[in-house]
């Protein structure tokens, strides 16, 4: 790692110089957070399950049209992505009622959405990622109008293609957290699909029992924090051998070599 030149670390990645203009290589961490940053611990492998699940379901929405900031894997913890400006905003899609909006609104947790509801949080953990309006976007120049319909269209769009992918393996998709940035393409700012797609930032229950699969167990001390995110890989398809994460541990890859290449 100390080959390589640290431009951002966040609570669950770090994100390092590319090896081409215009690409990172974004780590993934099994460091843990919740309640803003409030709360703090260790999953063991997080890193490795979160970068495969999410390189697994980037490379799908990729496959039907939905452009992304990631390029390929690199190994197991880490991904080549494009860089972009990220746009100030955590742009949530919440299917079923469940954490904040239930002490906000009073529902019931568990209760379903008449339809899918988006909601929009400004970037700024000092602030506690507030909730804003679409008016505040606006008005602070965070995005413009072609740029707020534009997320609105692709968030509607992964969060159908998300609950038919999670519900094709029995697990019901209640809400996510995404992030979208800019990016230059034929001369053209594009709005791309960045950061991630994993259990930390997804709540996903077990269809038949209901079953918490997701970050929520870290939250709420439910325990059995890594076999959730081990069972959501698995079923996805994407979890590794205990072979491959034995020849993993201590790993780094040289990226200069996989220039050009392909997963």
């Amino acid at each position: 790692m100390s080959r390589r030149k640290p431009l951002y670390e966040g609570k669950a990645k770090i994100l390092y110089e590319g090896p081409e203009p215009g690409t990172l290589i974004q780590y993934f961490k099994d460091d843990a957070t919740a309640f803003n940053n409030q709360k703090k611990g260790t999953i063991r492998s997080k890193g490795v399950l979160n970068s495969r699940i999410s390189a697994y379901i980037m490379e799908r929405l990729n496959d039907i049209g939905v452009p992304t900031h990631y390029i390929r894997s690199l190994n197991m913890r880490e991904q080549l992505v494009r860089e972009v400006e990220i746009i100030p905003l955590e742009v949530i899609i919440r299917n079923i009622a469940a954490g904040s909006i239930c002490k906000r609104l009073g529902l019931k947790d568990g209760e379903p959405m008449p339809k899918p509801l988006i909601e929009f949080c400004y970037k700024d953990d000092a602030l506690g990622d507030p909730l804003v309006g679409e008016d505040h976007v606006l008005v602070f120049g965070w995005a413009d109008v072609i740029e707020l319909e534009e997320i609105k269209m692709q968030a509607l769009r992964i969060n159908d293609f998300l609950s038919g992918l999670f519900a094709g393996i029995n697990i019901r998709l209640v809400d996510f957290k995404v992030e979208f940035g800019r990016a230059v393409e034929d001369g053209q700012y594009r709005i791309l699909l960045a950061d991630e797609i994993s259990p930390d930032s997804c709540r996903l229950w077990d269809i038949d029992t209901g079953d918490v699969m997701d970050k929520d167990r870290f939250r709420k001390d439910m325990g059995k924090v890594e076999e959730a995110y081990q069972e959501v890989a698995r079923r996805l398809g994407v979890l590794p051998s205990d072979q491959e994460m034995e020849a993993h541990e201590g790993t780094i890859v040289d990226i200069e070599s996989r220039k050009g290449g392909s997963k």
